[in-house]
């Protein structure tokens, strides 16, 4: 096994010096901190631009970029690949994104949501007519999505960006090939996942000879990855959708020693990155923009709040930074019930009808108000119901509640004001566990999504499909919620802001909004909040974070309550009256915002 600082010597366009790229980047003396756990952030105040990224090299990465005269998008292209290195469990270019971009008032939404293969089939992880266990389907080649950040990240740039395409993958490619101190979060994650050592190339690369996980501190180099990232910056994202990129990356998935996929070279060379109009929100004083379905983020968060704003005030709902049990109980009912239609609704809308052929259906005010007056003194625990949003008989089955991880945010704000909210994934931590080299034959690579899994399993139920069943060319439903705001009246741009967690993303975007527009919260006293989140069912809390007297109120309302870590990973950049841009970054995570 070759040593994980080697170099080795590369031809053809692999030559390109970087020098030629017309960007010079100042690698950072910086040694990201402590990611596991609880560690408070000061919050960050900059007067023109900001960027706020799941890790310090990312985030100074888009600064650096920014400084260069470069935008949002140029910034969080930028950030994107050097995440794909520092950040591997969590994206990279073998997953999927959703990019918000403002220009002033104008709103776009990019979809670069990973799609089921044309080979796919509605009960491919299902055995005996039931559904396989969910980490079988993980680890495999079967949940490997067709991969569409790149494709994204290229029609978005091709839209708006400033700098060359090229110029944007230095710092990665930088960072790739002199290396970068293994974080504290990284060293966990690779720890405390045995599944990742299975795959030749990644229990290589993230694992010592005696099959232990690297350590805090040790220099990573990735020439794999700088070599993909070489011919992807010349050429574009042809070069990882075409070639011998594309070839290794079929090679990986149908080779799959247990559960091989069926993935084409042809899957990949027809992806396609769709541009939807955003789906925005009036909120009071703030009109909330945020991505339409395939994600179900926007449209319930959105219904959450509704459905809060119709219920009756609750006078200082915090107590030392926890909200009060009367509140959370408001917010855990309004949850149920915005769970219970995104359950039956929600899909890729090339697949599936919005309820009265509109998805604003599902936020019209008077349906939020009557879906708010099943609110109750008591829970009504696993038993609320969807509702009927668009006044027609319901066609879908409610899916079937599953697991659902991984991802990271970024938020970014340029000198001109122009904003990216972009959420991104590859799934679970180090998603497949499959990892690719490009067929480059060196060290390292880059892990391939398990997103096929965010799909249900049970393509039926009482012989009524479910909305978000597994169809060829299908992208399954997502939480991802990344969130532009801006004032109503004025139109002025107010916050980014957007986390990953998985379906509770959801609630983390949704508390952290009200919090700011409510509570009169910064942007960092917002994220630090404690985190309360029910999927339909049983209700989380934050392991420590709430006290007996809370836990016992909600008890005595009727919910199941138990504790447990939720570690979200919320960035938030918001625009203060000043004109100040005033970023957070999640405790929970070892994420910073850095900026001019």
């Amino acid at each position: 096994m070759l040593p994980r600082k080697a170099t080795l010597p590369l031809t053809g366009l692999l030559l390109v010096p970087l020098y030629s790229f017309g960007f010079t980047y100042d690698t950072p003396a910086v040694t990201p901190e402590v990611g596991s756990g609880y560690e408070e952030k000061p919050g960050w105040a900059f007067d023109e631009f900001a960027v706020a990224a799941a890790n310090p090299l990312a985030a100074d990465a888009g600064r650096q970029i920014l400084a260069a005269g470069g935008n949002a998008i140029d910034a969080a292209i930028a950030v994107q690949m050097v995440l794909t290195l520092v950040e591997p469990q969590s994206s990279g270019i073998g997953g999927g994104a959703f990019l918000m971009y403002a220009e002033g008032a104008n709103v776009e939404a990019f979809d670069g949501r990973e799609t089921a293969p044309q080979a796919a089939t509605e009960t491919m992880f299902m055995d005996d007519g039931e559904p396989i266990a969910f980490m079988d389907a993980v680890v495999s080649g079967q949940a490997v999505g067709v991969p569409g950040t790149l494709k994204m990240l290229e029609s978005a740039h091709a839209a708006h960006g400033k700098l060359d395409w090229k110029t944007l993958f230095v710092p990665a490619i930088t960072l790739a090939e002199e290396g970068f101190p293994v974080s504290q979060r990284l060293h966990t994650s690779i720890a405390e996942d045995p599944a990742l050592g299975d795959d030749p190339l990644a229990g290589a690369f993230y694992f010592d000879e005696n099959g232990e996980p690297l350590d805090v501190g040790e220099t990573l180099t990735n020439p794999a990855l700088a070599a993909i990232l070489r011919l992807i910056a010349e050429q574009g994202s042809q070069a990882f959708y075409e070639g011998e990129v594309a070839r290794d990356l079929v090679e990986r998935v149908t080779n799959h020693p247990t559960r091989p996929g069926a993935m084409t070279l042809e899957d990949l060379a027809g992806y396609e990155s769709v541009t939807r109009d955003a789906l925005c929100t009036p909120w009071q004083q703030w009109r909330v923009c945020g991505f339409p379905p395939p994600s179900s983020g926007h449209i319930t968060v959105m219904q959450i709040l509704g459905m809060l704003d119709d219920q009756p005030m609750i006078e200082a709902p915090l107590d030392n930074g926890v909200a009060s049990a009367s509140w959370l109980h408001q917010f855990l009912e309004a949850s149920r019930l915005a769970f219970a239609d995104r359950n039956r609704y929600i899909g890729d809308p090339e697949f599936v009808e919005a309820p009265g052929g509109d998805w604003a259906m599902m936020l019209a005010p008077d349906y939020l108000e009557r879906r708010s007056q099943l609110i109750g003194e008591s829970s009504m625990g696993d038993t609320a119901e969807p509702g009927n949003p668009g006044e027609f008989v319901v066609s879908y089955a409610s899916q079937p509640t599953q697991p659902e991880y991984g991802t990271s945010h970024i938020s970014i704000v340029d000198e001109d004001g122009n904003a990216v909210a972009m959420t991104t994934t590859i799934e679970q931590a180090f998603g497949s566990r499959i990892m690719a080299d490009g067929g480059t034959g060196l060290p390292g690579g880059y892990l391939l999504n398990n997103e096929m899994t965010d799909f249900s399993f049970t393509p039926e139920i009482d012989g009524e499909p479910v909305a978000n069943r597994i169809e060829p060319g299908k992208r399954p439903r997502s939480s991802m919620s990344p969130t532009l705001v801006f004032d109503q009246e004025s139109g002025d741009f107010v916050a980014s802001l957007g986390s990953p967690g998985g379906a509770a993303i959801i609630h983390y975007t949704a508390r952290t909004l009200m919090a700011m527009r409510d509570w009169g919260l910064s942007a960092q006293e917002a994220l630090n909040l404690p985190h309360a989140v029910t999927l339909g069912s049983d209700v989380w809390l934050e392991e420590g974070r709430f006290p007996e007297a809370t836990i016992d109120s909600l008890t005595e309302r009727g919910h199941n309550v138990s504790e447990r870590e939720l570690t979200s990973g919320l960035q938030a950049i918001r625009r203060l009256e000043d004109g100040t841009l005033f970023g957070g970054a999640d405790p929970r995570r070892e994420g910073v915002v850095e900026g001019e």
